[in-house]
C-alpha cells in the first residue's frame, strides 16, 4: 500500500473538493470509493475530510459565491514556507488569491493563480501532513495542469516551487512536461492550446481504480456522468467523469 507520511517539497500533497452540496458529495464519493467522513467539528468552518482505511485522502467544503470560482477539485503543493512561496509566486508573474493563512495547528495554506490563470494551492504542513495514501485504488493517483500558457507555466512552477522538470513529449500534437522523470514523476503539465475555446486553464485530479470500467458504471449509478469514456493510453486506462453535481475528475488504472 503506497502510504505517505510526508510529501516532497513542491509535489502535490493534498486535494480538496469545493461543492455546492457537501452532504450529497459525501454520499457520492463514499459510495464510489468507500471513503469515510471525518468531521473535525465546527471550529473548522464546516471543512471535513475523507479517509480511506484510516488514512487522510482529501478535503470537502461548501462552495460559495464569495469564493469566486465554480465547484471543483483543487490541488495543493507542499511548501516549507507558505509566505515566502507567496512572495515568489507574485514576483515571478503569478497572482495571490488567498494570502498565507494559518489553519490552527494543522498548517498554513495559500492559493495562487499561475501565469495562465489556473488556481493552485500550497500547504505548509503542521499537524496535518497531507494525504496519507497515493497511487492506489480510491486515492489520488495523478495531478495534471491543462494550460494554454504552457511555456510560461512550466517556467513558473520550476522557479517558484523548485520543480526538477522533465520533458515527456514535445511534438506539435502533444507537449507535456513532468515534475520529476519516469517512475519518479509526481505531476504533469499539458499544453492545452488545442482544447476547446472557453475551457479554463485548470488542474485535473486523477483517482486510482482497480477497474476503471466498473468505477465508471458506479459513477453513473450514483448520478454522475461521463465526459470521456474509458480508454487505454500509454499511461494506463483513463476515464473522465463528473460527480452527481457536475464536478469533473478522472479515474485511472496504471
Amino acid at each position: 500500500m503506497p502510504a505517505r507520511e510526508t510529501s516532497p517539497l513542491g509535489a502535490p500533497c493534498w486535494v480538496d473538493l469545493s461543492t455546492a452540496d457537501p452532504a450529497a458529495s459525501k454520499v457520492f464519493y463514499s459510495g464510489l470509493f468507500g471513503w469515510a467522513v471525518d468531521d473535525p467539528g465546527p471550529a473548522y468552518g464546516g471543512y471535513t475530510n475523507f479517509t480511506k482505511d484510516g488514512a487522510m485522502i482529501a478535503g470537502c467544503m461548501q462552495n460559495s459565491p464569495a469564493m469566486g470560482a465554480p465547484p471543483t477539485w483543487s490541488v495543493y503543493l507542499a511548501t516549507a514556507e507558505a509566505e515566502a512561496t507567496a512572495k515568489a509566486a507574485k514576483d515571478l508573474g503569478g497572482e495571490v488569491i488567498v494570502p498565507a493563512m494559518a489553519v490552527m495547528e494543522l498548517g498554513t495554506m495559500a492559493v495562487f493563480a499561475d501565469p495562465g490563470g489556473a488556481a493552485i494551492g500550497v500547504w505548509q504542513p503542521g499537524l496535518h501532513q497531507g494525504f496519507g495514501l497515493i497511487a492506489e485504488a480510491g486515492a489520488p493517483s495523478w495531478f495534471e495542469l491543462h494550460t494554454r500558457a504552457y511555456d510560461a507555466s512550466v517556467a513558473w512552477y520550476r522557479d517558484v516551487f523548485g520543480w526538477d522538470t522533465s520533458v515527456a513529449s514535445d511534438t506539435p500534437e502533444f507537449r507535456y512536461t513532468t515534475l520529476g522523470a519516469d517512475e519518479a514523476a509526481a505531476a504533469g503539465v499539458m499544453d492545452a492550446s488545442a482544447f476547446p475555446e472557453g475551457e479554463p486553464n485548470h488542474w485535473a485530479v486523477y483517482f486510482g481504480s482497480d477497474d476503471v470500467d466498473a468505477s465508471v458504471a458506479k459513477v453513473l449509478e450514483l448520478g454522475g456522468s461521463v465526459v470521456h469514456p474509458a480508454e487505454d493510453t500509454p499511461y494506463g486506462r483513463i476515464a473522465c467523469v463528473t460527480d452527481d453535481l457536475g464536478v469533473e475528475f478522472r479515474l485511472h488504472k496504471a
